[in-house]
């Protein structure tokens, strides 16, 4: 489903601990990590996508996540051509996404990312919420930080502070 102008609808989802750190889910077989994130169906509000997702990709119910916060509007960005299937060049130009902040209040270990048969990470950590842009994708990197900079108000953190810190926890696997 696109848009007039060639963008995909999609959900976006920063989801932190207590501690504010974020979810950092590691894609599978490849060595980049990124926030969960994907399409709104036909019919999903953004928020219906957004818990799906989290079901799908993460194994979190509603229950397991308060929302503090969303973007008011859409944030898009495009993928390369290369990127873009050759029946869909032309037409498709990239997503465009409502970003949600959610905060855990579930236990580490309710996290499946087996909980579908095709899941879409095969670890993750928790990670400082100023994540080093440099470990996402270029053509994301911008979208990120203006998710990052709007939601970070519902946290209380310096909207223009940087923290470039290590991940604070240990990579939890899938298995």
């Amino acid at each position: 489903m696109l848009d007039r102008d060639g963008y995909r609808p999609n959900v976006g989802i920063i989801l932190c601990n207590a501690s504010n750190q974020v979810f950092w889910g590691k894609r599978i077989r490849e060595h980049s990590w990124q926030f969960p994130q994907g399409g709104i169906k036909h019919g999903e509000t953004p928020e219906q996508a957004m818990y799906r997702e989290l079901m799908e990709e993460v194994g979190l119910r509603p229950e397991h996540v308060k929302i503090l916060g969303r973007t008011r509007d859409w944030l898009r960005y495009d993928v390369p051509t290369n990127w873009i299937k050759r029946e869909w060049r032309g037409s498709y130009k990239g997503q465009k996404q409502i970003w949600f902040l959610l905060r855990m209040v579930g236990r580490d270990s309710d996290v499946s990312l087996r909980a579908t048969p095709h899941p879409e990470f095969d670890a993750w950590r928790w990670s400082e919420y100023w994540v080093p842009l440099e470990s996402v994708i270029e053509f994301k990197r911008e979208v990120y930080r203006l998710a990052l900079n709007e939601l970070s108000n519902h946290l209380g953190h310096d909207r223009h502070r940087r923290h470039h810190g290590k991940p604070a926890a240990a990579t939890h696997s899938a298995n």
